[in-house]
């Protein structure tokens, strides 16, 4: 399925505000509120739109140090990235994992209280990562601007 501008608009608009009623939804994309609801009914089927969810602000929530962990593996074979993969997965304080290429396996994304409480979640988690040959960490010292939004042109 192709997107048209309508399309890209109510993705827009969805995404600065995913709990806008359909009514103000239409009327921001000028389009019927029943055209409106069939389309983004069509985007949610398509997988468009994989999900609705509420943004927390860290700092609120106890957790405003955010850490960035690159790992590097002791090997590429598949049972080792798999091993280190389901394991992460498992950590409460790991946002996001992502495989990169370059000079470190996986780029981490954390959230912790403070720097002792990292401390904690690199000694309770992160060390006990299978396969891991190197670590190196790196803390935010403040974060310039944040979105989900994907661009959408």
């Amino acid at each position: 399925m192709a997107l048209d501008t309508t399309d890209k608009r109510i993705l827009a608009a969805l995404q600065k505000s995913g709990r806008m009623s359909n009514s103000d939804l239409s009327e921001a994309v000028n389009l019927s509120p029943s055209a409106c609801h069939r389309r983004v009914q069509r985007l949610e089927k398509e997988k468009y739109i994989k999900d609705y969810v509420a943004l927390l602000d860290a700092r609120k929530m106890g957790v405003p140090t955010t850490v960035f962990v690159e790992i590097t593996l002791q090997g590429q074979a598949d049972e080792v990235l798999d091993a280190f993969e389901k394991a992460v997965s498992r950590i409460p304080d790991v946002l996001e994992c992502h495989l990169m290429a370059g000079s470190a396996d996986y780029l981490l994304k954390v959230v912790a209280e403070n720097t002792e409480d990292f401390a904690r979640i690199h000694r309770q988690y992160l060390a006990r990562l299978p396969g891991v040959a190197q670590m190196q960490s790196s803390f935010a010292l403040r974060t310039v601007f944040r979105t989900t939004a994907l661009p959408v042109a």
